[in-house]
């Protein structure tokens, strides 16, 4: 009986953890540190894309645990190739959600973020002001502390999913759903 109730218990867990894989991201658009306003999965078209969102000030503090990593294991580009070195072609991006009573300070957090990140990821951080509910429900967000991470394929579908603050594994995990694609 105990181990009927385990494997449904973590039957759900998984269930849960990928219901959103196969389906269309949902459309959002985004302004980046650099002032270029992206329209995804639109403008993703094409590549391979890793999307992680995150709508409270907390998940948003977890978030930044992913910056420098990912972008040196997907972006990063050395001047002198390396057996080692992992070439991807994938679009990245970083997307703080404001939402309800967040708005308005859209734009004073947006312009502090720009004099406080590493320059190379201005790019790879897109801020996106607007109603959150629609997003909550498709891309089944279950908690509002941690951000959620999303791989899409060439044509805007998701197919991976994760959450949380950076683990190497989480990132292993990843990557391996990229290579897995040929990318």
């Amino acid at each position: 009986m105990k181990s009927s109730l385990v494997i449904i218990i973590f039957l759900i867990a998984f269930h849960a953890s990928v219901a959103q894989t196969g389906q269309q991201f949902p459309a959002m658009e985004g302004e980046s540190l650099t002032n270029q306003n992206l329209n995804l999965p639109e403008d993703l078209k094409g590549k391979y894309s890793i999307i992680g969102l995150a709508y409270s000030k907390k998940s948003e503090s977890a978030l930044k645990t992913w910056f420098e990593p990912a972008y040196n294991q997907f972006l990063y580009k050395p001047e002198t190739p390396s057996l080692f070195a992992g070439s991807y072609d994938v679009h990245l991006y970083f997307i703080p959600m404001f939402t309800g009573v967040k708005r308005p300070a859209y734009k004073t957090v947006m312009n502090k973020m720009k004099k406080t990140i590493d320059k190379k990821l201005l790019p790879y951080v897109l801020f996106y002001k607007g109603e959150l509910k629609k997003y909550k429900k498709s891309l089944k967000f279950k908690g509002k502390d941690v951000p959620y991470f999303f791989v899409l394929d060439e044509n805007g579908k998701i197919v991976y999913t994760t959450s949380g603050r950076y683990t190497d594994s989480k990132m292993r995990e990843i990557a391996d759903q990229i290579e897995d694609s040929g990318n």
